[in-house]
């Protein structure tokens, strides 16, 4: 049983692959976010790759954001460091 999807493998090729071999095993899979799905039937397949599909276009996304925001911060907008918590009186 797992909570997500996404916490059996890394990325979608590493889930599909585990995916494949509990079902070999005959292992049923039961996503809490799912609720029971036979993963081996065509419909469940299919709503599979469709996740795996938002799953990496949100990683994209994110990889994307993070790039730019670094590009933005480099540029000299914005520091690349947390603000202080601590005065300087407090330091000494």
């Amino acid at each position: 049983m797992a909570s997500k999807l996404d916490r059996i493998g890394r990325d979608a090729i590493d889930v599909a692959a585990m995916l494949k071999m509990l079902a070999q095993r005959k292992i049923e899979v039961i996503v809490l976010q799912l609720g029971w799905l036979d993963l081996t039937s065509p419909g469940a397949r299919l709503l599979l790759k469709m996740l795996f599909a938002v799953a990496e276009t949100e990683r994209d996304l994110l990889v994307e954001r993070t790039r730019d925001g670094l590009v933005w911060a480099k540029a000299g907008v914005k520091t690349l460091r947390r603000t202080p918590t601590t005065t300087e009186q407090q330091k000494l």
